[in-house]
């Protein structure tokens, strides 16, 4: 059956997730509790106590289905929004929701356009539907919407804003946002994904085109502030019409119970978010603090993690796994002297600060030169 395969599909690289830390626990004969993740920009907390008491909850009633519609969950959601029900669709993940666009409006001679250092996913999707990626240069590692704008062609049917942008933690402002939708065109669904949104002070507003009935879909997750990455559960938010497209693409019971219970006593839970915000804020600022001290290059973020340059970002990186900490490798994103270091508790955080400090003062890293570790 392999030559009947789509050419497209086999040609497609799978994403690489950061390493668990049960793998390399495995790799280096290391006690996985002596190991400290920062590679995934997850939530050091945890999930909200009051998201652990209903998905304990919710496991007594694992033997019946889930709530196909994910009636309470987007509703709750809406409500918290000012939106409605119908302007609600629920993800595993919103990576889901991009695969949705994907099935709704991707196929082969489509084109998508992204900024070039943006999330992979976007690529992959794009090419798993047999569309054409078209990467938009991003000077300064922000996205350049008027050059993005410039990219669209009759062939474009998505493009993908990522605000905070993963895995440059950037932001692009309301006054750029909007001068970009007042010449868009109506034939090309834009996708603003908002994974990193409850870590901002001053979010842009682009729900605001949602309610206007515009072709923008905004995806937001569970999977960070909410610290419910291991269940899958985000959403998408579009007007009606545009929803109920992507709603007719998606598996019955996408969204499983449990997670749907965690995510909608999460969503209530606002001094657990404040806590994280608080954290965050902290550990941010102390490792740009440290990296400046070290003269490494970064990139200020406006997310729960720093990109930072290092020299050999896949040497720093095997590096630091032999001392049981996991960062992420960014050769993958075109940027192999970076590593992206996402914020921890502040014991975690100042234990990377040292190891990176170690490192430095072996001459393992410096500024802007490719330094192999041994």
């Amino acid at each position: 059956m392999l030559p009947a395969a789509h050419k497209h599909v086999l040609d497609l690289v799978a994403y690489e997730p950061g390493k668990p830390v049960e793998e390399l626990a495995r790799e280096m004969g290391l006690a996985p509790g002596d190991i400290i993740k920062l590679a995934s920009n997850e939530n050091p907390l945890g999930p909200s106590p009051k998201a652990l008491a209903a998905m304990r909850d919710a496991l007594e009633r694992a033997h019946f289905y889930p709530d196909g519609g994910g009636w309470a969950l987007r509703g709750a959601i809406a409500d918290q929004l000012g939106l409605d029900r119908a302007n609600v669709i629920l993800g595993n993940g919103s990576n889901e929701i991009i695969e949705f666009l994907g099935h709704a409006f991707l196929a082969p001679g489509a084109e998508v356009v992204t900024a070039r250092h943006a999330f992979a996913v976007y690529t992959l999707m794009a090419q798993l539907f047999g569309a054409t990626t078209v990467e938009v240069d991003d000077p300064g590692y922000i996205h350049d919407l008027e050059a993005m704008l410039a990219a669209i062609t009759p062939r474009t049917r998505q493009v993908f804003i990522a605000n905070p942008n993963n895995p440059t933690g950037t932001l692009v402002g309301q006054a750029e946002i909007d001068a970009f939708m007042d010449r868009v065109p109506d034939h090309v669904v834009v996708v603003f994904d908002e994974a990193y949104y409850e870590f901002l002070d001053t979010p842009p507003d682009v729900l605001k085109y949602v309610r206007a009935g515009r072709n923008v879909v905004v995806m937001r997750t569970f999977s960070k502030i909410q610290g419910l990455a291991a269940l899958r559960i985000g959403y998408g938010l579009a007007p009606a019409h545009l929803a109920q497209v992507l709603q007719k693409t998606r598996q019955p019971f996408n969204a499983n119970a449990i997670a749907q219970a965690g995510a909608a006593a999460g969503l209530a839970d606002t001094e657990h978010m404040r806590l994280t915000r608080e954290l965050t804020l902290e550990g941010r600022n102390y490792l740009q603090a440290e990296f400046a001290a070290l003269g490494l290059e970064f990139i200020p973020s406006h997310a729960n993690f720093v990109l930072v340059r290092v020299g050999d970002g896949d040497a720093v990186f095997q590096a630091l796994l032999r001392q049981g900490i996991i960062v992420r490798a960014m050769r993958s994103y075109k940027l192999p002297e970076w590593i992206r270091v996402s914020v921890g508790t502040m014991e975690q955080n100042r234990r990377f600060a040292a190891a990176l400090r170690a490192l430095a003062a072996d001459g393992a890293l410096t500024r802007g030169e490719l330094v192999p570790v041994a």
